[in-house]
């Protein structure tokens, strides 16, 4: 079976590695195994959520993200922070702070992502209107979550709502409109999404529903955090005002994008393993009276992505008070219906399944692999210890079938083995003595 090679932003640092088997237990996807001494990633599952990153104690998983020297590379920059970034400064008193930091580091122009959000959040709204959609709908705006249905729920790809990222709409409008205003080139202008999470960084390189990303490169939170924050506060002659809605603000925190699009009818679900739980539910039907369905991968929501510095609590908090203190007005009535068919809003690509769990190409060849899976299964203990270096004994069974493993990898059945060696050496001294 052919193996296309993806991009991942989450990559192991095998001179970090203890070969502990702690990641194994969390990776959604079982992307993880642990061979040799030292965990491998594989990269068909593989979906970037980071929740590796975030349990490993010796930082072998990582996130590769791009430097802010990487804005060097364009003659005009402009930056596209999520709106979680204005979570990670405590007694923040207006988004206008975090928007003129940006330029003090070298941004030439900053927009909201919330902005995008609020194009967005109208967009959904009218897509629920039209007759004949699969319900519930499902939010496309947490790649890893998309890739998670593309691996593991093939079958409700059909229910992912076609609408880009609210980080590709804000790209596109703020490289036309800057464009226009200086008049200079498309080309000669990079856009910068400012990333609480891997899986935007892969996205942006792998895009998802669309032939090429219009943002040029992600910069991690954490790394910019303290860059912005000796500039947070200071006074500014002509602060840059916020353009967004507090609706669009509101999409940094689970909930915020079924608020915005569909309060009645919904459900917000954050943390990638709940999502699982919900999304087996809609797809064995038990969900049908649900119209829209939003899931974050990251406990809170973006707040809480793993390359974000303030505790997810506490950015929840802070984005809570600028939604208080926000525009109310609803994107419906706030984003301009010309703006609706100004920009390509919706995927122009399929989005197909990724058919990594499937053993072979050929029908027969599976089904002979699984029957052999199945068989290997059988005699496994069935601990689910994950020392073996596979997460489960079913994976166990399917990495043995897949040639990865060998039987003897599991220690149980070594100890057994063994106990069997040991019983025959002693029959073996016996007779001899005899």
């Amino acid at each position: 079976m052919e193996q296309v090679k993806r991009y991942h932003s989450v990559r192991l640092d095998k001179t970090q590695c203890k070969g502990c088997t702690n990641c194994l237990k969390h990776c959604p996807t079982e992307a993880i195994r642990v061979r040799g001494g030292r965990a491998h990633i594989i990269d068909e599952r593989c979906i970037d959520c980071g929740e590796c990153i975030r349990i490993c104690d010796y930082h072998a998983k990582v996130a590769v993200t791009d430097d802010l020297s990487a804005i060097r590379g364009f003659r005009h920059t402009i930056a596209i922070p999520a709106p979680s970034l204005y979570g990670q400064y405590k007694n923040l008193r207006s988004i206008s702070q975090v928007l003129d930091a940006l330029k003090c580091i070298g941004f030439e122009e900053v927009y909201e992502v919330a902005r995008g959000a609020d194009v967005v959040s109208r967009a959904i709204h009218e897509k629920l209107r039209e007759p004949g959609l699969p319900k519930p709908l499902i939010s496309s705006a947490c790649p890893a979550v998309v890739r998670l249905i593309q691996v593991r729920f093939p079958d409700l790809l059909p229910h992912v709502v076609d609408v880009r990222q609210p980080m590709e709409v804000a790209a596109m409008i703020a490289r036309q409109e800057f464009c226009r205003k200086h008049n200079c080139e498309p080309e000669d202008v990079g856009i910068f999404f400012i990333t609480p999470c891997p899986a935007k960084m892969t996205a942006i390189r792998s895009p998802i529903g669309q032939e090429k990303s219009a943002v040029d490169g992600a910069i991690s939170m954490m790394e910019i955090y303290g860059m912005l924050l000796p500039h947070i506060g200071k006074t500014v002659e002509n602060p840059t005002p916020s353009i967004s809605t507090s609706y669009g603000i509101g999409w940094a925190s689970s909930s915020g994008e079924a608020t915005a699009v569909c309060p009645e009818n919904s459900l917000a679900v954050d943390g990638i393993h709940n999502i699982i739980r919900v999304l087996e539910e809609i797809e064995n039907n038990r969900l049908n009276d649900l119209v829209f369905f939003e899931g974050n991968a990251c406990m809170g929501g973006c707040v809480g992505g793993p390359l974000t510095f303030e505790n997810n609590y506490v950015a929840k908090n802070t984005v809570r008070k600028l939604v208080d203190s926000g525009n109310k007005t609803h994107p419906v009535n706030d984003v301009p219906a010309s703006l609706m068919t100004k920009y390509p809003l919706y995927n122009d690509l399929p989005i197909e399944p990724n058919s990594v769990m499937k053993l072979d190409d050929n029908l027969m060849v599976a089904m002979q692999k699984m029957e052999r899976m199945n068989k290997i299964l059988e005699d496994l203990p069935g601990y689910d210890c994950g020392s073996c270096g596979s997460p489960t004994c079913r994976t166990f069974a399917e990495d043995i079938v897949r040639g990865f493993a060998n039987e003897m990898d599991c220690i149980h059945k070594l100890k057994d083995q063994l106990k069997v060696m040991a019983q025959q050496m002693v029959e073996l001294a016996q007779t001899k003595r005899e």
